[in-house]
């Protein structure tokens, strides 16, 4: 057997007791012999843990990151391990811990930010800041720049006097205006803000939360050392057509074990059957958009989750 021969099944060795040692948690893809499009080095644990990404489903950016995380762990600790799931922020090449010490932070919000509402104009923004929801954003679609800023300066007139903090989706320069919390923004929207757009929300203190579906996208966002990072979406939703597959409460534990130093936020498909499973992987806050606002009782609805995460934090 020649050495090329050997490195090769040597490598799928490693690829097959990672996926054995992390299948039942992640299920396994369809494709069940999944190789990748492309290898960035010859590194034998790096190409068998992105190997046994894909075939845990993984896509292949996110398998991409686990192999060099992977690569980085085994340099780390002079040994690879195959039941030994990265989730030291180093080996993924994360900025300093906590994340709120850096330089470059932006302004800090609590740990635990609890139920976290996400509404569709300022009326119910009010109505949850009233009914003692703590963090409260404003998601409001419209393709009229007038409207949308009577909305936001709305928002903020609304929270005032409560104790609820309100983020402000993707407006950002209409929230430094109007004196708003935060803003929320996701990954597109993160990729088109120049680094003297960023420093501009940064010195007007507004905090940051910024959307992310896997890991390479964890990582795009650790590279502004927001405020907060929200992960999903856990389960199936139908509110808006996602890139990626539902995580699972399986990866979104792998996920706040990587970002516990930051406030997290899971979204997506959670009700309240599923909140206890959420919680039991750390994360500080729960995000909903539909199960207040279409609820019979939306005060009574909220009072009942806000006790479940406190309680499960």
């Amino acid at each position: 057997m020649n050495d090329t021969s050997k490195q090769a099944q040597e490598m799928e060795a490693m690829a097959q007791a990672i996926v054995l040692a992390h299948a039942q948690r992640f299920g396994v893809s369809p494709d069940a012999n999944a190789q990748a499009s492309n290898f960035g080095s010859d590194d034998a644990v790096y190409r068998a843990a992105k190997t046994a990404a894909l075939r845990l489903g993984f896509i292949e950016i996110d398998a991409e990151v686990l192999g060099l995380a992977w690569q980085a762990q085994t340099q780390r600790t002079g040994r690879f391990e195959a039941q030994s799931w990265p989730v030291s922020a180093a080996d993924f090449g994360m900025g300093s811990f906590p994340p709120a010490a850096r330089a470059d932070a932006f302004a800090p919000c609590p740990l635990n930010l609890g139920l976290y509402a996400v509404l569709p104009d300022a009326a119910w923004v009010g109505r949850c800041a009233r009914g003692g929801v703590p963090t409260v954003q404003l998601r409001f679609k419209s393709d009229d720049a007038q409207a949308i800023e009577r909305e936001v300066h709305a928002a903020v007139a609304e929270v005032s006097g409560t104790d609820a903090l309100l983020f402000i989706n993707d407006h950002w320069r209409i929230a430094i205006a109007a004196g708003a919390y935060g803003v929320h923004l996701g990954q597109e929207d993160l990729d088109a803000l120049t680094a003297s757009e960023l420093q501009e929300i940064r010195d007007a203190g507004l905090r940051l939360g910024v959307s992310t579906h896997g890991y390479a996208e964890m990582l795009r966002a650790d590279k502004v050392s927001p405020s907060y990072i929200a992960m999903g979406a856990v389960f199936p939703t139908t509110l808006k057509k996602m890139a990626t597959v539902p995580q699972g409460v399986a990866r979104l534990d792998g996920y706040a074990q990587l970002t516990r130093g930051y406030p997290q936020v899971a979204i997506g498909g959670i009700d309240e059957a599923r909140l206890a499973s959420v919680l039991a992987t750390g994360v500080g806050s729960v995000a909903v958009v539909r199960a207040i606002v279409t609820a019979e009782d939306p005060e009574g609805t909220a009072a009942r989750w806000q006790a479940a995460i406190s309680a499960g934090v």
